[in-house]
């Protein structure tokens, strides 16, 4: 079942989510309808908070960069559920690629981020894993990661690009973007 994707602007996108156990109410489902509603939003990454859930839980699925001229290796099998994830370890010299977000549509901008990162995450069913991930699989572990602590892509812009897009996210948290997906908008009057 595809869920409404939480706006820009909505205090949920801001908290800093908790971690959750085996006997989190109705996982599975929870998990399959993530999948779902990224799919439908052409996304490759969504996290809990996304969807109006402060728990520490994202899911990704790289495949559609796989596709790209000169995309990693690895990158087609990467479908993964990351549940109460750690950043370990962040290294590398960090590099710029355009990144846009499911809550903030229409928007994409120049995001510098570590080239390599080892996380440590519960799989669906519970087991632990550690990975060493690179490139753009690293690059979307991070932005995820960074929803579950509370922090958007817009946060690593500088001073002069928060300024030039300020009217486009009041926008994005009125509700007045064209989106080919469900969303909830933070500033619109509830009922309507």
């Amino acid at each position: 079942m595809k869920l409404p994707i939480v706006a820009y602007g909505d205090p949920v996108l801001r908290k800093k989510a908790e971690e959750i156990d085996e006997d989190y109410p109705q996982l599975k489902e929870l998990i399959s309808n993530m999948f779902d509603t990224m799919y439908g939003a052409h996304g490759v990454g969504l996290a809990a908070p996304q969807i109006g859930l402060p728990i520490r839980l994202f899911v990704i699925d790289a495949t559609p960069f796989a596709d790209d001229e000169g995309a990693e290796e690895g990158l087609k099998d990467f479908k993964k559920v990351f549940i109460n994830p750690i950043i370990v370890e962040e290294s590398g010299e960090k590099w710029n690629f355009s990144e846009g977000c499911l809550s903030i549509p229409d928007i994409s901008e120049e995001v510098s981020r570590y080239p390599n990162v080892k996380i440590n995450y519960l799989d669906e069913n519970f087991e632990e894993h550690e990975v060493d991930l690179t490139g753009l699989a690293a690059r979307v572990v991070q932005h995820e990661y960074d929803h579950i602590e509370g922090k958007l892509f817009t946060d690593k812009l500088g001073p002069l690009k928060k300024a030039m897009i300020k009217s486009k996210l009041d926008n994005i948290s009125r509700g007045q973007v064209r989106v080919d997906y469900r969303m909830k908008f933070p500033a619109q009057k509830k009922g309507r």
